[in-house]
């Protein structure tokens, strides 16, 4: 089994180790490469220049005698030797045929007097003379490199070498510098990230950079604000279960303690304040196994088809009577025709029926309470609009929160749980759908809600 260390399993190290791999073999195949083309161009270079030199020899010679015949073949093997030294004792690879491609100079498997073949020819290095091709120098054997040439291409290459080595070097601390600097967001990622495990949720992290290190950074940091704000919330969620479980709980109890020892008699006024402290119990119990299952995914909902007429008309006709009672008129608006909407008729009867009772509360006599419905893209839009004290703009993006109170009077009712509007909350994005509030201090609250419509009853 082999051990491995956490370093080792560190991204730093993997990070680090991934750019020493990519820099080794970018460099080696680099310097295959530059090596192969440095003796080959090397080699062409050469070839060319010894090509020439025996091509203005033979030139001069033919322009000299006017013809082929009597070539001396010294003289290109001394020309041929200046370039390649004369304690090399090869002899020049060169052919030369005429302009009728009889060979008059032989090397290789050409004698004098053979018919130099179409290709070689083709290949071959023209012979001029005052711009008249005379003949044609062809290369017989490939030309390799003697002692000094081979000299000079591995000093050549031990340079490319050492150049190679080098850039190792640099790039390795180059990876090092720039494995910190761009593991660096992520330290201090991971650092926050086990503060906010021990549950300090105020933690933030800088925003270094604009690419997706800084995204995650922003990301974080929205989180944390998100995580902050919901401790929060739950802090305040459990003091205000507790306080509206412990109101009606004492009430009961020292009713109960009074009846038991006789200091209080039994009347009916009593047992009525006893049955609306039960009933004001059992409905907070209710609201809290809503949201509870509406958390769980578990909210089962019914659904039916019907018309959004049919749906305001069943609300307001329950509401009418407490609404007359308080001299706070209730309107209706539509806008014919609308689709009909599959939903739990009984679920958003609960959720209208939660919003005109939050505006009947805080709406003033002669106050009025505006339903309406109307076609949004592929959503029926239901609106709740009253004429109440308003909502302050600091408190209206926590209104859905549970047991969210803005101020402790708007809030406070003894036949009220507290967790309505996060009820309706739930129910609507239950259905698909989505709530939000509009609001202005003294000018009314405006509550609207999104319901999707199926396909087919658009068509």
């Amino acid at each position: 089994m082999i051990w491995i260390s956490d370093d080792m399993r560190s991204l730093k190290f993997k990070w680090s180790l991934t750019l020493v791999v990519t820099s080794l073999v970018g460099i080696i195949l680099v310097g295959l490469i530059a090596t192969q083309i440095n003796a080959s161009e090397y080699q062409r270079f050469r070839n060319e220049e010894i090509e020439a030199a025996i091509a203005q020899s033979a030139s001069e010679y033919y322009e000299e005698f006017q013809t082929w015949e009597g070539l001396d073949n010294q003289l290109f093997e001394t020309a041929f030797r200046q370039f390649r030294g004369n304690d090399r004792p090869q002899r020049a690879p060169f052919a030369i045929a005429n302009n009728e491609g009889i060979i008059v100079k032989p090397s290789g498997n050409y004698h004098i007097g053979d018919h130099a073949i179409i290709p070689d020819i083709d290949n071959g290095i023209p012979i001029q003379v005052d711009n008249t091709q005379v003949g044609t120098l062809m290369i017989t054997v490939p030309m390799g490199f003697d002692e000094s040439e081979l000299k000079f291409l591995q000093r050549t290459n031990n340079a490319l070498l050492l150049g190679a080595g080098g850039a190792v070097v640099v790039a390795v601390l180059l990876g090092i510098l720039l494995s910190r600097q761009f593991l660096r967001p992520l330290a201090e990622l991971t650092t926050a990230i086990e503060s906010v495990k021990l549950g300090k949720f105020d933690q933030r992290v800088p925003v270094r950079t604009q690419d997706e290190l800084g995204e995650l950074a922003l990301a974080f940091n929205q989180m944390g604000e998100e995580l902050q704000r919901a401790n929060k919330l739950r802090r305040q969620m459990t003091a205000d279960i507790a306080h509206d479980l412990r109101t009606p709980l004492t009430v009961i109890s020292g009713y109960l303690e009074g009846l038991r020892d006789g200091s209080l008699q039994p009347t009916q006024t009593r047992f009525d304040t006893l049955f609306q402290e039960a009933q004001l119990l059992k409905r907070l119990i209710e609201d809290l196994r809503t949201l509870s299952l509406a958390d769980a995914g578990e909210l089962k909902l019914v659904y039916q088809t019907i018309a959004p007429r049919d749906l305001l008309e069943q609300v307001i006709a329950s509401f009418t009577p407490l609404a007359d009672a308080q001299s706070i008129t209730l309107n209706l608006e539509m806008i014919e025709p609308l689709p009909l909407i599959d939903i739990d008729r009984d679920r958003m009867v609960q959720v209208l029926g939660n919003l005109i009772s939050n505006s009947l509360r805080f709406t003033p006599q002669d106050g009025k309470i505006t339903l309406s419905a109307t076609l949004s893209d592929d959503n029926i839009m239901l609106v709740v609009k009253d004429t109440g004290s308003g909502i302050a703009p600091e408190y209206l993006d926590n209104i859905f929160a549970r047991f969210y109170r803005a101020s402790e009077s708007r809030y406070q009712s003894d036949s009220e749980s507290g967790l309505g509007l996060a009820i309706a909350k739930s129910i609507v994005t239950a259905h698909g759908g989505h709530i939000s509030a509009e609001s202005k201090l003294g000018a009314g609250t405006t509550i609207i809600i999104w319901i999707p419509i199926k396909r087919r009853n658009l068509d």
